[in-house]
């Protein structure tokens, strides 16, 4: 293919995260009404569309800031609004639910005081970052596994492990973020 034609498919990943958060109606509403096979199903779709936009933007060099904050806004939206539904009809414990929410809630005002006082954020999600998110996936997908088939497979381990890596990224953003602003400050001052 062409350069040419190649880039008519440069907002593809972008199309692609508008999809995940489409997807996050019915995967709600499939965990809410206790279906959790189509929530299975549903999530395991959202989940490799995360890992397919991500290929292609880097893949191709189809990386954007609008991709970046969409992909940002389909992981976070799909996994938060997820979680709470699973607490709410008894497939995920509160504690980890409201951990994940919280989270991604101080991430959040994090962000918004940083475009507030300082300016533009670029969304960069670190390697832990990525490992939670990963880690929240598959934590959903065996929870609704549970749920499916009654057959238990590692909840308990799982659950840790999602709480230890939850907790870790957001600890990681705060204190490289808070890191940041300080260099940003003393710059500032030393003008």
């Amino acid at each position: 293919m062409t350069a040419t034609g190649m880039s008519r498919w440069r907002h593809l990943p972008n199309v692609i995260s508008c999809l995940r958060i489409a997807l996050t109606g019915p995967a709600c509403w499939a965990i809410l009404t206790q279906r959790p096979g189509w929530a299975l199903a549903i999530i395991a779709v959202a989940g490799a569309s995360d890992g397919l936009d991500g290929f292609l933007a880097r893949h191709f060099g189809w990386q954007s800031r609008l991709g970046g904050l969409l992909d940002a806004i389909a992981d976070k939206l799909l996994l938060v609004t997820c979680f709470l539904a699973m607490a709410e009809v008894g497939w995920c414990t509160w504690w980890l639910a409201l951990l994940v929410c919280g989270r991604d809630l101080v991430i959040a005002m994090g962000a918004f005081a940083w475009r507030t006082w300082i300016g533009p954020v670029q969304p960069e999600p670190s390697l832990l970052s990525k490992a939670n998110t990963l880690m929240q996936i598959v934590y959903l997908l065996a929870a609704l596994l549970v749920a499916w088939r009654h057959e238990d497979v590692l909840l308990p381990w799982l659950s840790g492990t999602v709480a230890v890596l939850t907790a870790a990224s957001g600890l990681d953003y705060v204190t490289r973020w808070s890191w940041r602003a300080r260099g940003v400050r003393r710059q500032a001052r030393s003008r």
